[in-house]
């Protein structure tokens, strides 16, 4: 039974699940919690025996059902006693979003939507297991691993500027490619330069409404200004890392004695080889999607400018959603060093941290959260209330309440795509059930996720996105 403890936030009292060392907190509305599934909340509970958790186990208002933590799960250890799980970051390492803006209007683009739109979709290759146009060796694979997207703009894929305005400027520290499997390595190669299939998408939107005007300018952003979203992740190299990690860290809880309500849990104590290995292959994943994301954008620009001359597509900012990263907060009275897992979860630092980019440590950092092709994307600004409620973290997106197989069941390709259509919205994608998959009514009302992280001090809004054109996998 949960407990309402304030306004938009639940507790998962010790005791729903045996063993829980914390308690379990879902950060949501009434309306929202009505569509969260009962094996969502019991994974909360779940995550909540691992030991050393800090506070709470969490979940952000766009949870569902995952694998091992919810999506939308958030949970932080101690570096003392406590451990990390793949299941608490996904197989999609740091499948992320960026943005960019321009300084183009509605009017420039939307008469050339259809051809800017198909154009795109070809360049840029899209869908489940999708091939590049990138012929990379070995030696360079491993440098996309260990250096992410800088070595994409060493490679001339971008410039200096954009490693800026990413979140861990394109690189996590601690990759180790030595831990990346020769499968993963031969999944990912050719998939570099890949948007993926399922809710990857690029986008170009327009910015329907600004909510605050001081943080817009800050973000350099205006009302009815065309901007560009990018998301995807680690493609098959990421996946690929995830499973072979998982059977070692299976073994590893036996080997160390941790007791488990779910075998999806899997994890080895933090400090541990188990451990350490892991770490290092999820890094270098995380590498190679920014690397990913960074070679799109590129790719991107060169469209654009076909259509535009030599317009500008500057980096907003690139936020990573799957990943576990060391982080100082503060925790009973002291700062500590802490592993915190966001797994369908965004960071949402607030003012004054060092990892915000210096153009924007003033005001927080900015939070991406896209929609579902037909319902707006939002712009939002880290709080300084979401380090002591969430260490720092805000949702990701709406958040599935319906299957793919059902919504295929339920939709076809050619009706999500003509209804979209009549509302002037121009989408191309790989296969017509990808459409049916992932129709904007299989996901939560994104205006009503943000809402909550808005009203709960988290993240501010700043602007909403109009989609204009979509190309999905």
């Amino acid at each position: 039974m949960l407990k309402k403890v304030d306004e938009c936030i639940y507790e998962v009292p010790i005791g729903h699940q045996e063993g829980m060392r914390v308690p379990g907190r879902i950060f949501i509305s009434e309306g929202l919690l009505g569509l969260v599934e009962e094996g969502a909340i019991d994974q909360v509970a779940n995550v909540a025996t691992l030991p050393g958790i800090a506070k709470y186990s969490m979940a952000m208002p766009d949870v569902h059902l995952g694998y091992g933590f919810p999506i939308g799960g958030v949970a932080a250890f101690r570096e003392e006693g406590g451990v990390i799980s793949p299941g608490g970051v996904g197989f999609d390492i740091n499948c992320g979003v960026r943005m960019l803006r321009t300084d183009l209007r509605t009017e420039d683009v939307y008469p050339l939507i259809t051809d800017l739109v198909e154009d795109l979709f070809h360049d840029i290759p899209s869908g489940v297991g999708a091939t590049g146009r990138l012929r990379i060796s070995d030696n360079e694979l491993d440098m996309v691993f260990t250096q992410g997207a800088d070595w994409a703009v060493e490679a001339g894929y971008g410039v200096e500027a954009d490693l800026v305005h990413c979140e861990e400027m394109g690189s996590m520290e601690g990759a180790d490619s030595g831990q990346v499997s020769q499968k993963a390595r031969k999944r990912g190669r050719p998939q570099l330069g890949t948007l993926g299939g399922g809710n990857h998408f690029l986008e170009i939107q327009r910015v329907n409404k600004i909510f605050d005007l001081d943080l817009a300018k800050q973000f350099g952003l205006f009302e009815d200004q065309i901007t560009v979203m990018i998301h995807c992740g680690s493609r098959g190299a990421g996946h690929q890392i995830c499973t072979d990690h998982l059977l070692t860290l299976n073994k590893a809880v036996r080997k160390y004695g941790i007791d488990i309500p779910d075998k999806q849990l899997a994890c080895a104590p933090l400090g541990s080889p188990e451990a350490n290995n892991y770490f290092g292959a999820m890094a270098a994943a995380a590498n190679y999607a920014w690397a990913n994301r960074q070679i799109i954008t590129h790719w991107t620009r060169e469209v654009f400018h076909r259509y535009f001359g030599d317009v500008d597509l500057d980096l907003v900012y690139d936020v990573a959603h799957n990943v576990a990263k060391i982080e100082e907060h503060e925790l009973d009275g002291s700062k500590e060093r802490l592993y915190v897992h966001r797994k369908g979860a965004t960071r949402a630092f607030g003012p004054g941290r060092s990892e915000v980019p210096a153009a924007y440590r003033d005001v927080g950092q900015p939070v991406l959260i896209p929609g579902s092709m037909g319902t707006y994307s939002y712009v939002l600004c880290g709080q300084a209330g979401s380090m002591d409620l969430t260490f720092g973290s805000a949702c990701h997106g709406a958040g599935r309440i319906m299957s793919r197989t059902r919504a295929k069941k339920t939709y076809t390709g050619a009706e999500v795509k003509a209804a979209l259509a009549k509302r002037g919205i121009k989408v191309m994608s790989t296969h017509p059930k990808m459409l049916a998959e992932e129709a904007p009514e299989v996901y939560k009302p994104s205006n009503e996720v943000v809402d909550v992280v808005h009203n709960l001090g988290i993240a501010a809004k700043v602007a909403q996105l109009q989609p204009l054109g979509v190309s999905k996998g």
